[in-house]
């Protein structure tokens, strides 16, 4: 198949390099363009960029040419890595000019006819998409928006949960990376010796987020009905470098046993890797048995970055059951989410 030329808005930044980075690996796209701000355009992309990710800069990017990021890329589709405040306006622009905007900003997230999208969880809202073009009035380009990094992971792990047993409420306890905040993000004598316990809008974002992705599409309302039951979060961060992990406490409507939960888990299947997405992994969800397991450092790149690792599954003293989930937060909870959600469009031919 042709490739799909790519272009990336916030280029310079920690997830615009994460983009950089899969992207670069990734048979279906070319990165075409690259955008970044006032300070950056009209400079070659290696002296620019400080380059985090991993040990050198991709040769494929080392010499483009950083643009305003403005309508007028030559790519097809533009991967947003802009802050929420310059992305409401921005992605508008670009949608309206033709392109498919794949954001990771939070600015869209929770606009009725744009898809909140987890591929292995929710591709049925893809169908929101022609709904959104037509009330925008946009011919060709739509926006579709991943979630918050920590609600990524979770929503995973709760979609066999919520098919299999319905959820009536639930308390999340997040323990999040320090590149969840960008680079140079939290300030090192902030996070030594220390976690902080507040992570601003983080929790907001946690109790309303999960709700629309396990919601169901509704074709007579042209909407998606936000599941009905209760979050309660608590967002705290922590001194590791990447991967989120979270303590959750869930009680089920249907009570299950612990074999029937893990059976669950276990038993789930992936829609993207199914249709041969190549970011898509199996298992989406990998169960760990060790008492001491997932720990960050050793499973938070399980699957490529992509796989939900979740263990210590046991019997909860106040709801029914509890568990730990980890999943890496520029990868699953970002740049590699926002890329699968590009490639299911292309694999269900609406691209």
């Amino acid at each position: 198949m042709k490739k799909l030329r790519a272009g990336i808005l916030g280029a310079t930044g920690a997830v615009g390099q994460r983009f950089i980075d899969l992207l670069s690996r990734t048979p279906w796209f070319e990165i075409t363009a690259l955008a970044g701000s006032e300070r950056s355009a009209g400079k070659r992309y290696a002296d620019a960029c400080v380059w985090r990710v991993s040990a050198d800069c991709p040769p494929a990017v080392r010499d483009m040419t950083i643009q305003l990021g403005a309508p007028g890329l030559d790519c097809d589709i533009v991967f947003s890595a802009l802050p929420a405040s310059e992305a409401t306006e921005i992605e508008s622009q670009f949608a309206a000019a033709g392109y498919g905007v794949f954001s990771n900003a939070s600015s869209h997230r929770m606009d009725a006819d744009v898809p909140l999208l987890v591929p292995e969880v929710n591709p049925e809202h893809l169908r929101l998409v022609p709904i959104q073009q037509k009330k925008r009035g946009w011919s060709k380009g739509f926006i579709v928006t991943d979630p918050n990094c920590s609600a990524a992971g979770l929503v995973v792990a709760l979609k066999p949960l919520y098919e299999a047993f319905g959820i009536r409420r639930m308390i999340v306890t997040t323990m999040q990376a320090l590149s969840g905040a960008g680079y140079p993000g939290v300030p090192g004598l902030d996070t030594l010796d220390n976690v902080v316990p507040y992570i601003g809008g983080e929790e907001e974002k946690m109790a309303r987020e999960p709700l629309k992705m396990l919601g169901a599409f509704s074709a007579e309302q042209e909407a998606v009905i936000p599941a009905g039951f209760a979050i309660s979060a608590a967002c705290n961060r922590v001194a590791t470098r990447d991967g989120h992990l979270e303590a959750v406490s869930v009680e089920f409507e249907r009570k299950p046993s612990l074999d029937e939960v893990i059976a669950a888990l276990k038993s789930f299947e992936s829609l993207p890797f199914k249709l041969g997405c190549p970011s898509a992994v199996d298992p989406t969800i990998i169960v760990r048995t060790e008492p001491d397991r997932p720990q960050t450092v050793m499973d938070r790149y399980a699957g490529n970055g992509m796989a939900v690792s979740v263990g210590r599954v046991r019997r909860c003293e106040v709801f029914d059951y509890k568990f730990i989930v980890l999943s890496h937060n520029t990868i699953r909870g970002a740049a590699g989410g926002s890329i699968l959600n590009a490639e299911l469009m292309i694999a269900q031919g609406m691209i």
